[in-house]
């Protein structure tokens, strides 16, 4: 069971990035997802969730109306477009999978998790 983040790189303040999160060894297509970020020396945060059928999303204040979280299940997939980037978002990005339907903003209530792929915004 993995769970691949990619998309990561560097970009300019204002510019955009889509990340992705491909799912492998099972079908996650009835599980929610999410994206947490952690920059250096902070604590990793909630970004945005996604219920299992993408019907449902919520977002933390700091993305809302920049951010757009969305999933295809056919290809097990789930993605994270970031628009209007700011350096402040700079982090390393972490999508993760929870077997439930619903979505959550809390890091514990996941059970799978990638590897993360890294976001730098300069300003």
């Amino acid at each position: 069971v993995q769970l691949q983040a990619s998309g990561g790189g560097l970009v300019q303040a204002g510019g955009s990035l889509r990340l992705s999160c491909a799912a492998s060894g099972r079908t996650f297509s009835s599980y929610a997802k999410g994206w947490f970020r952690q920059a250096p020396g902070k604590e990793r945060e909630f970004v945005a969730s996604i219920n299992w059928n993408g019907g449902s999303t919520y977002y933390a204040d700091s993305v809302k109306g920049r951010f757009t979280i969305s999933r295809d299940n056919a290809l097990n997939t789930v993605y994270l477009q970031m628009n209007s980037l700011k350096p402040e978002d700079t982090a390393v990005y972490y999508c993760a999978a929870r077997r439930r339907y619903d979505y959550n903003s809390n890091a514990h209530g996941y059970d799978y998790w990638g590897q993360g792929t890294l976001v730098t915004v300069s300003s």
